[in-house]
């Protein structure tokens, strides 16, 4: 997928800022603009960019809390599995799932309007399935990215 510094150079301008130029990111990594247009689709066609998103405050959807919802199956059947993962990605409040290692299976990110529908959410969505076995919520206080994870250099 990626082949050179360029590459590299290119994803890091991009991840920090997906709305750059295609001039003004040519001119930082040292190519003619139609090079770094062909790189760019290049690196859109073979799956290293995944692609491009808005940060929208959620208040503007009326959420005004989030949580992660610590999951552990009762049964590990890939049936189980199967059907859990089907119904959680269909959940409008689901922002991300993480299927994990360690005492939990899942641990998927919400976003509700408040505490009385992450209440009713958690109990609906996740305590009436037969598949969950446990819950442990955790409310989120402040979230933070890096928008530069991944563009450093690791070769030795």
């Amino acid at each position: 997928m990626i082949t050179d510094r360029i590459d590299r150079e290119i994803l890091a301008h991009l991840q920090h800022d997906a709305r750059i130029s295609n001039k003004v990111l040519a001119a930082r990594v040292g190519l003619a603009p139609s090079s770094c247009l062909a790189r760019v689709r290049r690196l859109e066609e073979t799956g290293a960019i995944l692609g491009y998103h808005a940060d929208v405050d959620p208040r503007v959807h009326g959420v005004t809390l989030e949580a992660l919802v610590a999951v552990r199956l009762a049964v590990h059947a890939r049936t189980a599995i199967g059907r859990f993962e089907q119904h959680v990605v269909t959940l409008p409040e689901v922002r991300g799932v993480f299927h994990l290692t360690g005492a939990n299976d899942y641990l998927v990110h919400v976003a509700v309007r408040d505490a009385e529908h992450l209440r009713e959410f958690v109990l609906s969505a996740f305590a009436a399935r037969p598949e969950v076995g446990h819950l442990e919520t955790s409310l989120i206080f402040s979230h933070r990215s890096n928008p530069g994870f991944g563009t450093q250099d690791r070769r030795a």
